[in-house]
């Protein structure tokens, strides 16, 4: 298939070229560099727009932790999860005031009757331990505008920082925002739209031509099958729509609509617009990455981006884009297991903290419960005494380490004794990317890294048949991409990482950045001489 034609022709983008008007920053949950590659020649619409840019098809969330909430807090911050503070999309603080332990990456504990599980915590950007791009704006020029609007709150979150003018995400109501924040008339419209777009339902999408060798049955074991689905919901299901392009389309639909009325890109500033695209990673989630339900979805995120570029495109603002992803992804084992990986596996139940806390408890006559754990951070018991630690260390670890699935078990020692890597993100060993992600205020006395292929989902349930999160690169590799009238195309293999957004974007809009504060670095989008690194 044909890419689209070349974007209104602009005067060539130099190192001399003014700051941009509007900064828009995509955020495409669990878009792996796999999937950038496999559907880039399929591309004609946005998506094949930003691949005629600037094209760093092999970017890293180079941490460990591969998970949603630690990406996005790396995208505009140009740190890693190791100093933003977010380890994990759930940690343990044993510590907390409330008996619900786990933290929910982007709550607020403290609020009272709060909880953890589903919708009982409190959205708060409260973890977020450095600013963001968004916060260093307003705190240079506080007439620059920031908005956030994403199909999750931790990514509206994360990106937007403390600052932002408006903030919101999807929600089975529509839109929202904060407790006690209430959406802007705009922001209140596009909510309706959505919530009366929710109410009806939606007819089975037609599967085109380059979809069809996609569409075979996978059994799951359970009576259940994915990787033939059409997107086909009924009326009020809010599940089958957050999986779907309509849900990118209600979340730029939103940016385009909060933009104009803001009139962002329009004034003696530079704004900054960020969008967060959630499908991708609930239709990775719910049925795998190989299938129709994930082939429809490219094909209509891709027309979704065209469409709000579009809109852009007409009100003449001198806009730049950069797109990338939160993490990669990997697909459900059942159907790898069929495309020739035969040794793709779930997780032995074995290794589950409760499972394993509750053996070595009897054995050793401990306290229970004797271990917590959540996305590979296992906590011990604050009621040990220092013997009683020892002892349960000593029967865990080894373990642990002998069992046929575990790559390594690293101890918080180890970690604190490791420096963060300062090398290409490609050559970093398993200790650089745990490293990366670990914070010795809220990450485990050890961590857990499972070997290659080896999906953490023990058995596949309704909306949960594959994941991410490990240390490997099909996790770790996601595309960046940045585009603007003018700015002349080329590509980078070389490996670079998400944290090195923040400078680059700063320095385009001369924007100083501490270097000793940020993990990243400067990305020149100027081919030949002359540098956009001012």
């Amino acid at each position: 298939m044909g890419q689209e034609a070349a974007a209104p022709i602009a005067p060539a983008v130099t190192a001399a070229t003014p700051a941009p008007k509007l900064l828009v920053v995509i955020a495409v949950d669990q878009f792996s560099a796999d999937l950038f590659a496999e559907y880039r020649g399929r591309f004609t619409g946005g998506l094949a727009r930003l691949a005629s840019g600037v094209v760093f098809p092999a970017g890293y969330q180079a941490h460990g932790a591969t998970e949603t909430c630690p990406g996005h807090s790396t995208i505009l911050t140009g740190n890693h999860p190791a100093h933003t503070g977010i380890i994990a999309n759930q940690y343990y603080d044993l510590s907390a005031a409330r008996a619900d332990k786990r933290i929910y990456c982007a709550e607020d504990e403290r609020v009272p009757g709060t909880t953890s599980k589903g919708d009982g915590y409190a959205p708060s950007v409260e973890h977020l331990l450095v600013p963001t791009l968004g916060d260093l704006m307003k705190a240079r020029n506080p007439r620059a505008q920031v908005v956030s609007v994403a199909g999750k709150d931790r990514a509206a979150i994360m990106m937007g920082g403390r600052k932002a003018d408006e903030l919101m995400w999807l929600s089975p109501k529509g839109l929202t925002s904060y407790r006690g924040t209430a959406l802007s008339p705009t922001a209140q419209k596009a909510s309706a739209a959505i919530a009366a777009a929710l109410a009806q339902p939606r007819e089975a999408m037609p599967l085109p031509l380059d979809c069809l060798s996609h569409d075979i049955a996978i059994p799951l074991g359970n009576g259940a099958t994915v990787g033939t689905g059409r997107m086909a919901r009924e009326a009020g299901d809010y599940n089958r729509f957050r999986a779907s392009p309509e849900a990118d389309g209600a979340v730029l639909a939103t940016a385009a609509a909060l933009r104009a009325a803001r009139k962002m890109g329009e004034g003696d500033t530079t704004d900054l617009l960020i969008v967060g695209l959630s499908a991708t990673d609930y239709v990775g989630h719910g049925t795998g990455t190989e299938g129709t339900e994930m082939c429809l979805q490219m094909a209509g995120l891709d027309r979704e981006l065209d469409d709000f570029f579009k809109q852009l495109d007409a009100t003449g603002i001198d806009y730049l884009v950069a797109l990338t992803a939160d993490h990669g992804g990997h697909d459900l084992p059942e159907r790898n297991r069929q495309n020739a990986w035969p040794d793709a596996q779930r997780v032995d139940r074995a290794l589950d903290p409760d499972v394993l806390g509750k053996q070595v408890a009897e054995k050793l006559n401990l306290p229970q419960p004797l271990l917590y754990g959540v996305s590979g951070d296992y906590y011990l018991s604050k009621a040990l005494t220092a013997q009683q630690r020892k002892a349960a260390l000593a029967e865990i670890l080894p373990r642990l380490r002998a069992h046929p699935q575990v790559e390594a078990v690293v101890t918080k020692e180890e970690l604190a004794a490791h420096a963060i890597s300062k090398r290409a993100p490609d050559t970093w060993t398993l200790m650089d990317k745990l490293r990366a992600s670990w914070h010795p205020d809220r990450s485990g006395d050890f961590i857990i890294a499972l070997k290659p292929r080896i999906t953490p989902i023990a058995e596949p349930g309704v909306g949960y048949v594959a994941t991410h999160g490990s240390v490997w690169d099909y996790d770790r590799r996601v595309p960046i991409l940045f585009w603007r009238k003018g700015l002349a195309a080329f590509e980078q293999p070389n490996a670079v990482m998400t944290v090195d957004i923040l400078p680059t974007l700063a320095a385009l809009i001369d924007l100083p950045v501490d270097e000793a504060k940020v993990d990243g670095r400067c990305l020149d989008l100027v081919s030949g001489p002359g540098s956009s690194c001012r």
